[in-house]
């Protein structure tokens, strides 16, 4: 019987506990977002930088960031789409992180710098709910890349990947953000 009674306590307890929790969850859901919300089409980027088909490579990315979510389906159109991702570069630069003794660049720092928002379709926004969801208008990243002596080939390929690696983690970090409300 007092056994019975310290397991009924028991179980009691962990419910009490469990039930009381802070509700922190490691991976966001985007439980803010309206569940109306499912198709989302993603723009094509603006380029305000010297940078030839920044705007695509990553474009491609946020589409790619898209694509693995269970949350959302892309959309074709904008006309189709529940919300539209827009983006635009802002600048890309580089400078010099490390050096030879003979004060030679051996790795470089490659930072972009782009808005980004997540706007509803104003049809399905109910009057006085924000049609932006999530906005960054100064989201930036960097990436390091070697340089290489004598062979600019081989800096412009490391310095290519660099950029592609920095699209991808860019998307990512921005997805994050939007699923959680930040």
């Amino acid at each position: 019987m007092l056994r019975r009674k310290v397991l009924v306590f028991g179980v009691m307890s962990f419910l009490v506990l469990l039930g009381s929790s802070c509700g922190y969850r490691f991976s966001p859901g985007g439980e803010h977002i309206d569940p109306v919300i499912k198709r989302v089409y993603v723009d094509n980027f603006s380029n305000r930088t010297s940078e030839a088909e920044l705007e695509v490579i990553f474009r491609n990315a946020f589409l790619d960031q898209f694509r693995r979510s269970t949350r959302f389906r892309l959309a074709e159109s904008r006309d189709q789409a529940d919300a539209v991702l827009r983006g635009g570069m802002n600048s890309v630069s580089t400078g010099h992180l490390s050096y030879t003794r003979a004060d030679i660049a051996t790795e470089e720092r490659l930072t972009v710098v782009m808005d980004v928002s997540f706007e509803a379709n104003p049809e399905l926004v109910e009057r006085g709910k924000p049609v932006i969801i999530w906005k960054d208008p100064g989201f930036s990243g960097y990436r390091d890349y070697r340089v290489s002596q004598g062979n600019p080939f081989v800096t412009d390929q490391n310095r290519r990947a660099a950029l592609q690696l920095l699209a991808e983690d860019m998307a990512q970090r921005a997805f994050r953000a939007l699923m959680s409300g930040f």
